[in-house]
């Protein structure tokens, strides 16, 4: 029961930290930079994937039922605001990383890191699209893929580089603390 109790601490916390994250960002464009994704990739690493996962349920969840946990706000309406979709990509951030960190190696900088960038451009993926039709469709914005693409996209590397560097280097050296006290979705506890 402990792990358990620990691992629901955990999951707290990185809801918190990715609402907190929310808070701490660079207004550029139609999405600010902020720090909510160094927080989604740990944990990823940290929490594994499910947890980490569940997470950001918890993240999204809050938020569109209106906590004003989001970069602008919250509320069910913010599904029709330009970043919304790489919210939704937050979801899959954790699943990604715990996943290819646990194939890979959560011990390692190497593995974690590029399991981060791989997770991130997912997150893109769906993030820019889902701001394009929001800009364009819903708001009648008239923006250009292109330009779309480099203010959802390529204003965004250099920080993101970094965010996925320290997230390597923390989960290098916290994921083999927590290693045994998270228990896997599903594992039976000791009595």
């Amino acid at each position: 029961m402990r792990n358990r109790t620990h691992y629901l601490i955990l999951t707290a916390l990185f809801t918190a930290l990715t609402a907190v994250g929310a808070f701490i960002k660079i207004p550029v464009g139609p999405t600010p930079i902020s720090l909510q994704l160094f927080f989604i990739v740990l944990a990823g690493v940290l929490l594994g994937p499910w947890y980490g996962c569940l997470s950001q349920i918890l993240y999204v969840g809050l938020g569109l039922v209106g906590v004003p946990i989001f970069t602008s706000g919250g509320g069910f309406s913010y599904i029709f605001n330009p970043s919304f979709g790489y919210l939704l990509g937050f979801i899959l951030v954790p699943i990604i990383v715990g996943l290819l960190t646990r194939k890979f190696g959560s011990s390692k900088f190497l593995p974690i890191f590029l399991s981060c960038i791989v997770a991130v451009l997912v997150d893109y993926c769906i993030g820019v699209p889902y701001m394009y039709m929001i800009l364009h469709q819903v708001m009648n914005v008239d923006i250009s893929i292109a330009k779309t693409f480099l203010t959802g996209f390529v204003i965004f590397i250099p920080g993101d580089l970094l965010k996925c560097i320290l997230a390597g280097y923390l989960g290098k050296v916290l994921a083999p603390a927590l290693r045994h006290t998270i228990p896997s979705p599903g594992a039976k506890e000791a009595a």
